[in-house]
């Protein structure tokens, strides 16, 4: 009776460690924004994957580069040029990071404010970034938002003024917008 009660318990324990409940999604949205004295700069996105993880409070975004889509062609063609995004040797902007999961009740209806500490990776240089989003719960649906800037660009190598650009054409901090609705 007791290598059955043994084997029960280390059955249910493992099947409790691996049964962390995670949201997905492969068409969360992203836009960024910056303002120039040449002119606004607008692009949307709506292919970055994402993953949370409601047990840990992990938090994982993945961005395609070449996904973003702009107004002006002339504007893209620029935007995933080597000396500003360089998309094909940076195909994606990554962030992982964190959150305090017990400041969300994925079982219950509600808004639900966090802050997000991880590293943001562009181009291959990674910085530490915390920002404030939203993670919303909704008839067992879970989605999640944030608006953030994400300042001196330069310092992750992108669109660092060259001599034939002015530096009024490049703007120092981008405004992000992200939104994703999560599948469980």
């Amino acid at each position: 009776m007791k290598k059955v009660s043994l084997l029960f318990t280390i059955a249910f324990m493992s099947f409790t460690l691996f049964a962390q409940k995670t949201y997905i999604t492969k068409n969360a949205y992203a836009k960024l924004f910056s303002h120039t004295v040449a002119e606004d700069i607008s692009a949307e996105n709506y292919k970055v994957i994402s993953k949370i993880n409601a047990e840990t409070g992990d938090l994982i975004v993945s961005v395609p580069v070449q996904s973003f889509t702009f107004e002006k062609a002339l504007m893209q063609k620029h935007f995933n040029q080597p000396n500003f995004m360089d998309s094909k040797q940076f195909p994606k902007i990554k962030f992982k990071g964190t959150f305090d999961v017990s400041k969300v009740n994925f079982e219950k209806d509600g808004t639900y404010p966090v802050t997000v500490s991880g590293d943001l990776t562009i181009r291959a240089v990674t910085k530490p970034i915390s920002e404030e989003g939203t993670i919303i719960v909704k008839n067992g649906k879970v989605s999640a938002n944030s608006i953030f800037i994400v300042k001196n660009i330069f310092q992750y190598g992108v669109g660092k003024p060259t001599k034939k650009s002015k530096k009024e054409n490049i703007a120092e901090d981008v405004k992000i917008t992200f939104k994703a609705d999560y599948e469980g």
